[in-house]
């Protein structure tokens, strides 16, 4: 499941440096957050950093991007390999 950033997003800027696959970056008003980099921390870390970082709880599983723990990890894996292709 990719994450998202609603509407009470104060703009505070705690999330983006937290997110392992910088899957967050500043949207037209708000933070928005790229399901196709989002892994929900699978991973890297047993929680979501940027829900864990979030003063204002505006962080929930996006309804359109539900995955299952294995397709996460699929996707945590792919990244890794597209960031070690890029590096080489």
């Amino acid at each position: 499941m990719a994450l998202t950033i609603t509407e009470e997003c104060i703009n505070c800027d705690v999330c983006e440096p937290e997110c392992p696959n910088q899957a967050i970056s500043m949207g037209e008003t708000i933070y928005v957050i790229d399901p196709n980099k989002c892994t929900e921390c699978m991973g890297h870390f047993d929680e979501p950093q940027c829900v864990q970082v979030c003063p204002v709880e505006c962080i929930p599983v996006h309804p359109d991007h539900v995955e299952t723990p294995e397709q996460l990890m699929a996707k945590y894996h792919r990244l890794q390999a597209q960031a070690l292709a890029q590096t080489t």
